[in-house]
């Protein structure tokens, strides 16, 4: 059987031990959106991900950040420059800034030092569920928020991308602030997070899946599937890759794995297997371009093609 070559364009490394992750450590966070997750409450370092990626070609990944401490934003940065300096893990990162901070181009600087780095990835207000989101819109922070403009001009200008993560229900509203913004690379996380699956909540998210495809500025992240219940539903998600695929085209859709998050429910061959399946009936070249060469492109990532 071939093993299949890729890009990973979404996971996580941390070390409780060297870091601060208040997610992880203390309290926790209650209302997380896969239920229970005590087993990811441990260390996850690059001997760990190249374990769990063993079955692919893991052609490069990319590292996205993973709510380390805010009051220290680049710290997280240099461990993870120090990281790739003795494992090869991460290729490239996407780290975290206060985007909206008057001191936010200053730590853009700070993380620019690492040349890893590509992005960034600060999440807007957004509203808990669909029902909520008047009670968000307008506030500071949100995507209504003026402020949103000129910190997306000061990433442009950086030369760096935005790793945009919010729920399906604020899909248009994000569409709507980055029409502004035609030059900027913006990645969509974890396929506009599709939690609601019922017949009027997938129109819903393919609505605002579609008016973000309208922007040929905008690739997506074809990651987590995962519910508390019913845990990782196989025919679900397979119409929810047609249809992103269909959206948005493969030359725009990138593979993620979003681990070790995405391992609370489903492990790392077996996504791979089931994306295959998925793909099964396109052509080669836009399997290609699905499994690692819009990563490659999206993220600069300095890698060779796979030997055949």
């Amino acid at each position: 059987m071939t093993v299949r070559a890729l890009i990973d364009a979404h996971h996580h490394l941390w070390d409780l031990n060297r870091l601060d992750y208040p997610w992880l450590q203390g309290q926790g966070e209650p209302g997380f959106f896969l239920g229970n997750y005590h087993a990811l409450r441990r260390n996850y370092l690059p001997k760990d991900f190249r374990c769990d990626t063993s079955g692919v070609r893991l052609l490069a990944s990319v590292h996205c950040e993973a709510e380390h401490a805010r009051d220290n934003p680049v710290a997280e940065t240099r461990w993870l420059t120090e990281q790739q300096a003795r494992t090869g893990l991460p290729s490239v990162l996407v780290g975290w800034a206060p985007l909206l901070a008057p001191d936010a181009e200053q730590i853009l600087e700070e993380h620019r030092q690492s040349p890893l780095l590509r992005g960034i990835r600060y999440k807007p207000l957004t509203a808990r569920t669909s029902g909520d989101c008047e009670h968000v819109r307008g506030q500071p922070g949100s995507l209504q928020d003026p402020a949103w403009h000129p910190a997306l001009a000061l990433l442009e200008r950086q030369g760096l991308s935005w790793d945009l993560r919010v729920p399906w229900w604020h899909l248009e509203d994000a569409a709507a602030v980055l029409e502004r913004h035609p030059e900027l690379v913006v990645i969509l996380n974890h396929t506009g997070l599709p939690w609601d699956r019922s017949e009027t909540g997938l129109a819903r998210w393919r609505r605002g899946m579609r008016a973000l495809a309208r922007l040929p500025h905008v690739a997506v992240k074809v990651s987590e599937f995962g519910l508390p219940e019913p845990g990782w539903d196989v025919a679900q998600n397979r119409r929810l890759v047609r249809d992103t695929l269909e959206i948005f085209g493969h030359q725009r859709c990138l593979f993620a794995s979003n681990f070790p998050v995405a391992n609370l429910r489903i492990g790392y061959a077996e996504l791979v297997a089931h994306f295959e399946d998925f793909l099964a009936e396109d052509a080669p070249d836009q399997r290609e371009l699905f499994f690692w060469q819009t990563a490659k492109r999206v993220y600069r990532i300095p890698v060779a093609p796979p030997a055949s």
